[in-house]
């Protein structure tokens, strides 16, 4: 069914709203030069429409049909021998009072980045236009329309020599046949026929699932993660931290235990003396990791951040979704793979499957996750939400205190919360408000000297800690998780049974 032609009333409604993003007047141009660098912009910005004939400020000044005949030739030359490549713009011109007015409707293009006639690329910024000349940008540009991929630009000074080698080989022999054409061949030539290296460098596929020494030659492309005790990530105080690298196998299996002791586990249907099942389904969050680090944007130098609140997880990666697809999309399977060489080999080093399948496994494991794509921030987030306690879904929060704005004075104190009149009984049996806090922290889970610090807002481990630290032991309340080393850089505390039971 064909739109409805624009009458002066719905132009005028369309010129009351402003210049912004999608729309731009323009009172005319004078060159094909300027109106190809508008359409570019739009086109490499999702698409636009430009009303020629209106001044800035919004005041029709309108344009003769000499003006809509010449106008037309140099929309035709501009958008055929000035943009490449072409773009497919369509008109329509609207009578007014004041005259003619050209509407330009620029169509999101699908072979992005759109250059001018000088080989700059444009997009829009605002109500305005920018150059971009921004290298990674570019590189993401060019990734979008499909002419340059990530996962199989070579990593500049390496070799096969920084490949895992022994790894390699036993997964050719586990998913290669042994008479297929990499039999018999130099490692290099393996290498550049799965994509994985160039015949000299290593690709970045190749290094970020093989490489020996990842950190080196791509710090950036990492995981950080945190576990924060309250709902903000301005908290001061948190109770896990910790950064993994490596093959992207290694930072998967690491990031994910990282989470999964950072989460409740409940009891359901098991028996007492069960551990317990983790309140958010392990598969759902397989599927978000494994989607996080195949799915990245690799032009973008940006670690993948896991951030785990009381409330909800959050699992953030470079890279918003690409222009072909929404976030609707997605949710119902369709996929665009930013990176097909890593993925190809990646689902058989990870949990994944591909063909898009991940995303809608994932909710329907667990409904209750939020996924954002920000174009702005050029990145992507799957927000999920955690249950709640018992302690929680009855109400049992803590209020924020009333303060006057004038005096600053508080008028109305704060309802204390439950963990507070805890953690006040702790201190009273305990004698010592920070072996209270210590014993609430280890109650999440087991942490080291460094972290129970960071955790109490401490620079460092102090010497009260150390001493309340040796109390809590030699009180039989908490204990090595590594007896047997207790010098170990990998020491941690944990509650015992006693400990468990006085907090009970």
């Amino acid at each position: 069914m064909n739109e409805q032609p624009l009458t002066e009333t719905t132009l005028l409604e369309r010129i009351a709203l402003g210049e912004h993003t999608r729309q731009q007047f323009k009172r005319t141009f004078n060159n094909p030069d300027a109106l190809a660098t508008e359409l570019a912009a739009f086109a490499n910005s999702g698409g636009g429409t430009l009303l020629i004939g209106v001044d800035d400020d919004g005041t029709i000044t309108g344009l003769s049909a000499a003006d809509i005949r010449h106008l037309n030739q140099m929309l035709s030359n501009a958008s055929s021998q000035h943009v490449r490549p072409p773009v497919h713009p369509l008109t329509e011109n609207v009578k007014t009072q004041a005259g003619l007015v050209m509407v330009v409707t620029v169509p999101n293009g699908l072979a992005k980045p759109y250059l001018d006639h000088q080989g700059r690329i444009w997009v829009k910024q605002g109500a305005d236009k920018r150059h971009v000349t921004a290298r990674e940008e570019m590189q993401r540009m060019f990734q979008s329309g499909g002419l340059v991929y990530a996962d199989v630009v070579p990593v500049a000074g390496t070799t096969s020599a920084d490949l895992d080698e022994p790894s390699f080989r036993r997964y050719l022999a586990q998913h290669y046949s042994a008479d297929t054409a990499q039999a018999g061949l130099p490692l290099d030539a393996v290498l550049q026929n799965l994509g994985l290296g160039d015949g000299r460098e290593l690709t970045l596929s190749g290094l970020m699932l093989f490489g020996r020494n990842q950190q080196r030659w791509r710090p950036a492309f990492s995981i950080k993660a945190v576990a924060f005790f309250g709902t903000s990530i301005a908290d001061s105080h948190y109770q896990d931290s910790q950064d993994f690298s490596g093959t992207l196998p290694t930072q998967y299996a690491e990031a994910l235990a990282f989470i999964k002791r950072n989460l409740r586990r409940v009891q359901g249907d098991q028996g007492f003396n069960s551990p317990g099942i983790l309140e958010v389904p392990e598969v759902a969050l397989q599927e978000l990791l494994v989607n996080a680090l195949v799915h990245r944007d690799y032009f973008t130098s940006a670690s993948i951040r896991i951030l785990v609140f009381r409330d909800r997880i959050e699992i953030i990666s470079p890279g918003h979704l690409p222009d072909s697809l929404s976030i609707d999309d997605i949710r119902h399977g369709k996929t665009n793979r930013r990176n097909p060489t890593l993925s190809e080999h990646a689902f058989r080093l990870l949990p994944y499957r591909g063909m898009g399948s991940g995303i809608p496994r994932a909710l329907g494991e667990w409904p209750q996750i939020e996924l954002i794509s920000e174009v702005s921030g050029n990145q992507f987030t799957a927000r999920v939400q955690r249950p709640k306690t018992e302690q929680e879904g009855s109400g049992e929060h803590t209020t924020d205190p009333v303060v006057d704005p004038v005096t600053g004075q508080v008028i109305q104190e704060p309802e204390s919360r439950p963990e507070s009149r805890l953690e006040s009984r702790l201190e009273s049996r305990l004698e010592s408000k920070l072996a209270a806090k210590v014993m609430l922290m280890l109650d999440a889970t087991a942490l080291g000297k460094l972290a129970l610090a960071q955790g109490l807002g401490h620079q460092g481990v102090s010497g009260e800690l150390n001493k309340q630290i040796r109390r809590l032991q030699s009180s039989g309340l908490i204990e090595y998780t590594l007896p047997d080393k207790p010098n170990s850089r990998l020491q941690q505390y944990r509650l015992t049974e006693q400990g468990k039971a006085l907090l009970k």
